[in-house]
């Protein structure tokens, strides 16, 4: 799917990255010509099963990973050659990994630590923080006295602090229980909202895409299938590995993203687990 030409935000063309490439052997190919438009602002979920690449995608563009073919531009600058550190870029993981002998608020302030930001800003920046992922009296508390989801806010401040040009998100509530996803999948988004953040936010759970991003890209097989808001994904996939990912019926689906639609389809409505309902 052709992506629009953007100057600001995040701009992925013919993405390629490769692992155990040798002199003899081309390696497995991880991400396969990807191209992808991220706006600022925005936040598009990278969903699809375990190996598709999605992983592997966030990874190229945070510097993690090199690629082989194509190009990773931000605000309209290559980052060709430009390391980790140098992007402006927030990186959030499964495990948050908080820095133990740090309290809350300290661990939240450590990126504006080393920014040299001034004592009296660190301390408001992490007060407001702290109060949009809903940890407003936390800032004096152990990290060890955290439960999983309190860890995984505190990692969502830390990340936010320095005010990262864009935001990273690998499989951030991938750990943690089904009812406590849902509910920080909500205030990931709102917290992103409300900060302004550009984000790219990588997850195997459709519910969970659905409700944190403004747009999904459905990828599978180091491929993007889809890229799209979630209620144009539910009511058009398209085609039938997309159809079978979000678990909507088959019968329908066109095999490929220019076939007609049958004009004799059938009309059904399909409730998704988040509560998506597909006409």
């Amino acid at each position: 799917m052709e992506q629009a030409r953007q100057t600001t935000g995040l701009v992925v063309r013919d993405a390629v990255v490769r692992y155990g490439a040798t002199r003899r052997r081309p390696g497995s190919v991880a991400v396969d010509g990807v191209s992808l438009d991220v706006a600022a602002g925005e936040i598009v979920a990278l969903l699809g099963p375990s190996g598709c690449g999605k992983s592997s995608l966030l990874r190229a563009v945070a510097g993690l990973e090199p690629l082989v073919g194509g190009t990773v531009a931000f605000d309209g600058a290559d980052l060709a050659g430009v390391p980790v550190h140098r992007r402006g870029f927030g990186l959030l993981f499964q495990d948050g990994q908080l820095f133990p002998h740090r309290d809350v608020g300290r661990n939240v302030a450590y990126g504006l630590e080393t920014q040299g930001v001034p004592r009296a800003e660190r301390a408001s920046r992490v007060a407001d923080l702290l109060a949009d992922v809903g940890l407003a009296d936390y800032a004096g508390r152990s990290v060890a006295t955290l439960s999983g989801g309190e860890k995984q806010r505190v990692a969502l401040a830390r990340a936010l602090a320095p005010r990262p040009r864009l935001l990273l998100l690998d499989e951030p509530l991938s750990a943690l229980d089904r009812r406590l996803r849902e509910r920080l999948a909500v205030d990931v988004r709102d917290t992103l909202k409300a900060t302004g953040t550009t984000a790219v936010f990588v997850t195997h759970d459709h519910d969970e895409a659905f409700t944190v991003a403004d747009r999904v890209a459905v990828m599978d097989a180091g491929r993007l299938l889809q890229v799209d808001a979630p209620d144009v994904l539910l009511r058009a996939p398209a085609g039938p590995r997309v159809a079978e990912f979000l678990g909507l019926p088959p019968a329908d689906v066109p095999d490929s993203p220019d076939a007609p639609a049958s004009s004799g389809a059938r009309t059904a409505t399909v409730t998704t687990s988040s509560g998506h309902d597909v006409v």
